[in-house]
């Protein structure tokens, strides 16, 4: 906004005096009850419009039709309906004013206004036209992805027989064909992306943020350059571990399919698709879950995941969360298709919960179901008379992904796992192959997490990286942070970024999962050391209410909470990867030794 100078120096003096006048008027003219009355008319509003909004989203997502555009429209209109709510110009000019006399403010108060234009940052009326564009730009998006029929020689597939090709196979024509056929849907999404680049960056920057990544990096309390510092901090921290679970994994894999040692991992050699994760490479040797698991059946590894919570101290998840939850596969014979990606919803910002899932009975949804129902109990917890409306969300959005990835990681060590049935006492383990199993995903994460996806989209939206470098950017970035290539050389005509969800419908976040692993280590060690008093290698969460008292306290203030000033309440510290770093440290001794007399492709730092 430009300011009017008045040159004359009388003139202008006589304006300074006049202005402070009109400031202590407005002061006192923004009554607290009006901050108050504003607040609550708001609330309640945005509760009722966010609610049909969710339910329309829901529908989009577990009941994919082709050729449906009345969902589409209905989705469509209801977003909008909200997006004017929020970016309304009535509301930012209140907002500001309300915020010119913060002294008068409570911190509630202040946390609310401030969520409020936050909230409007990427929906102000004042780009209307191009917020109604970027809303149907985005519901076509997702009907694009999720619709999408992905086919190994000409017969469909699922998502979930995909990563079955990935996890089992030692077919190396088998898995490139799986592995091609993940990154499919990335051809048709690309020009969306490309458009969603464009809308996504001119509806923030309608209300003063540089670009859209700058929108969402501020949710932190960060500026950009601040986030890509922290991201290159963590994966420093954590690459001479990385650095030694690469070799150790290029080694192996060749050994696996009979190849020459390669520099970098071909992609379709890891066993997930998009190489974010590597643990299912390790068969630790007595853990037979997956047969466990099938025994016991999808259903009960949901109702087992709430009754873990419950032992904590949590009450029963609502009735209305099973009936109204998409949980399983759509039926083989089924007119429709659905999301296949897990996602927890809130849809009415209280009571009305639900997870999206295709839950079969393996290892993997056990623990994807967990970290899911850690989402919505973070949900119900902070669902409170406390924490208004427009707060409720979590302390941060890594706050949110660590609480369901910390119960992921405790559900998997042995004396849980004794403790409910799904491995006998006497079983010895090999705690090396347990600790290394565990690295493989989640010091894997950091690179991909914090490295490729994190400035993968810093470029896409900061640097406005054209459409012609898509692919080529994000292989340059794969090389460099993970040291995984294509199993050929992939050109323009693909869009391999745009096959990953979150690059389509979750945009500029996703370093909320790097700073979450990091997160979930140090309130476990926390938790173990100083509640549980057991080896953060050996715990068991289930049944102590102690542990649960801690993690609700993490829970129930959502977002009424700075996140930095929780951090240290609660743990005494900074976020760091200290934790993680201390807890793998017995595998890096082991990891040093398996790979002496072993060519390092990876440099020494990064």
């Amino acid at each position: 906004m430009k300011k009017l100078i008045v040159s004359c120096f009388l003139l202008s003096a006589l304006f300074a005096c006049t202005s402070k006048e009109n400031k202590k008027t407005q002061k006192t003219e923004v009554s607290n009850e009006e901050v108050k009355v504003f607040l609550e008319e708001y609330n309640t509003m945005y509760q009722k419009l966010a609610y049909i909004s969710a339910e329309a989203q829901w529908t989009l997502n577990t009941r994919i039709v082709e050729g449906d555009t009345v969902t589409n429209k209905k989705s469509e209109k209801a977003e909008a309906e909200l997006a004017a709510f929020m970016g309304s110009e009535e509301n930012i000019k209140k907002v500001k004013s309300f915020l010119e006399n913060k002294e008068t403010l409570s911190h509630l108060e202040k946390k609310q206004l401030e969520a409020i234009l936050y909230n409007a940052g990427n929906n102000p009326a004042i780009a209307g036209e191009i917020v109604q564009n970027r809303i149907a730009a985005e519901t076509k998006q997702t009907e694009l992805l999720f619709g999408f029929e992905s086919s190994i020689d000409g017969k469909p597939v699922s998502g979930n027989e995909i990563n079955a090709i990935l996890k089992n196979s030692t077919d190396l024509t088998e898995r490139l064909k799986a592995w091609e056929a993940s990154k499919e849907v990335g051809k048709t999404l690309k020009g969306g992306l490309e458009n969603l680049q464009s809308l996504r960056n001119k509806s923030v920057q309608a209300l003063g943020y540089e670009d859209y990544f700058d929108y969402q990096v501020s949710a932190y309390g960060m500026t950009k350059s601040e986030l890509m510092a922290t991201c290159k901090n963590m994966i420093s921290e954590m690459w001479p571990l990385y650095r030694e679970l690469h070799t150790w994994a290029r080694y192996n894999l060749a050994k696996k399919y009979n190849q020459e040692v390669p520099d970098l991992i071909p992609a379709h050699w890891l066993t997930n698709k998009w190489g974010q994760e590597w643990g299912a490479m390790v068969k630790v040797e007595g853990v037979d879950l997956d047969s466990k698991l099938e025994e016991k059946g999808a259903k009960w590894i949901v109702t087992e995941g709430e009754k873990f919570y419950q032992s904590l101290g949590f009450r029963a998840l609502p009735e209305s969360f099973y009936t109204k939850s998409s949980l399983y596969p759509a039926p083989a014979d089924a007119n429709y298709k659905k999301n296949s990606h897990a996602s927890a919803w809130h849809l009415n910002l209280d009571q009305d919960v639900r997870s999206l899932m295709s839950v079969v009975p393996n290892t993997e949804w056990w623990g994807t179901t967990l970290h899911e129902l850690g989402h919505i109990y973070y949900y119900l917890s902070y669902s409170n008379n406390n924490v208004p409306l427009v707060l409720r969300e979590g302390a941060n959005r890594a706050y949110h992904e660590a609480m369901g990835s910390l119960i992921g990681l405790a559900a998997l060590q042995k004396p849980f796992l004794v403790d409910r049935g799904l491995l006998d006492a006497d079983v010895e383990l090999d705690e090396t192959q347990l600790l290394l199993s565990e690295a493989l995903d989640f010091v894997v994460l950091i690179p991909w997490g914090a490295g490729v996806m994190t400035e993968f989209e810093h470029d896409l939206y900061a640097k406005n990286l054209p459409q012609d470098k898509f692919n080529k950017r994000w292989w340059e970035l794969k090389k460099k942070y993970q040291g995984i290539a294509p199993p050929f050389e992939r050109g323009e005509e693909y869009c391999d970024a745009a096959s990953k969800t979150h690059i389509n419908n979750d945009a500029a976040q996703y370093y909320d999962y790097a700073m979450s692993n990091i997160l979930l280590f140090q309130f476990h060690d926390h938790i173990a050391n100083n509640i549980l008093k057991q080896d953060p290698h050996a715990t068991n969460y289930f049944g102590n209410k102690e542990v649960g008292k801690f993690l609700k306290s993490l829970m129930i203030g959502g977002a009424t909470v700075d996140w930095r000033e929780d951090l240290k309440n609660k743990l005494g510290e900074e976020m760091s990867a200290k934790a993680m770093a201390n807890y793998f440290a017995p595998l890096m001794d082991y990891l040093q030794i398996e790979n002496e007399g072993r060519e390092h492709t990876l440099p020494e730092s990064i």
